[in-house]
């Protein structure tokens, strides 16, 4: 009987004890059950939190692209505009470095004389330079060509003679004045046949400084045979390449054909006048003036 009473008292002891581990066990379940859930709630509200940040970031990303879109376009916008601008004034500074170049070419150098245009006694080219003695026919003469042009006759002259064809400068420049005392010597000898060969003072394009009447030592002062010489054939073929034109050729309407008789007009214009079989007083001299600017290039 007292071992039944004792072993009741353990059972209710152990029953005690179980009771008190249960009832904490469930007090710290409880207290953990209400941390996790602060926890969670904390999360929560933190991920709410965080997807508001999200979305906020994102307007901002996509406003960020669309401001970048418009910078983009307005960059594009602005280097046309800077690219136009720049043609522009490209285009202008052209047009004044042409315009500044024109000024200091006389218009009267590709301008048509024999019977057409008048060069006053006044006139005399801007610079004349002295032909070199190996180049003319009279050696105790002096003979004047345009500076500007001086370096493209020479190199006609040399280039001939370098393929067996030596020439002599039999005239060049020649003033007002002289053209007047020549056109004399020829109207006393000539009479009025004079005027089929010989141009009237101020119609001359000797006056010009940019022409040459061409000889050899074979055909010397009589020029009229220079078109047998076979210098002249070398001309026709060889003297666009240096800027040089045959004035007065067959069937011209101005004076008879001389042969001997060549105008400096610059390399472009000789060539399109060789390349098209054109002659320089058959062409417009609105279309001869477009040349000017390449004259002396």
């Amino acid at each position: 009987m007292q071992q039944n009473k004792s072993s009741t008292r353990v059972l209710v002891s152990s029953f005690g004890i179980l009771a008190i581990l249960l009832a904490g066990l469930i007090v710290f379940v409880e207290y953990r059950y209400r941390s996790l859930r602060n926890q969670a709630t904390t999360l929560t509200q933190n991920i709410a939190q965080l997807r508001t940040q999200l979305s906020e970031t994102d307007k901002a990303v996509q406003t960020l692209q669309n401001l970048n879109g418009d910078l983009t376009d307005q960059i594009h916008i602005t280097e046309k505009q800077a690219s136009s601008l720049l043609d522009e004034f490209n285009r202008i500074s052209g047009t004044v470095g042409t315009l500044e170049k024109l000024s200091k070419i006389d218009s009267r150098l590709l301008q048509k004389y024999s019977k057409v245009y008048f060069l006053n006694e006044n006139f005399v080219p801007d610079r004349l330079s002295t032909v070199d003695q190996r180049y003319t026919l009279e050696k105790n003469r002096i003979y004047q060509f345009h500076a500007d042009a001086y370096s493209y006759l020479v190199r006609l002259l040399d280039a001939a003679k370098t393929e067996g064809f030596e020439m002599q400068i039999a005239s060049a420049y020649r003033s007002f004045k002289e053209q007047t005392a020549l056109k004399s010597q020829y109207t006393v000898v000539y009479g009025s046949g004079a005027n089929k060969f010989s141009a009237d003072q101020g119609y001359s394009e000797h006056q010009l400084g940019t022409t040459v009447d061409l000889t050899t030592t074979k055909v010397g002062g009589t020029l009229s045979r220079f078109e047998t010489d076979p210098a002249y054939g070398w001309l026709e073929a060889n003297a666009y390449k240096y800027g040089f034109i045959l004035s007065y050729p067959k069937g011209n309407s101005y004076y008879i054909f001389e042969p001997w008789h060549w105008r400096f007009v610059g390399v472009d214009l000789a060539g399109k006048l060789h390349r098209d079989n054109l002659h320089f007083y058959d062409m417009d001299q609105h279309e001869i003036d477009k040349y000017l600017i390449t004259l002396f290039d």
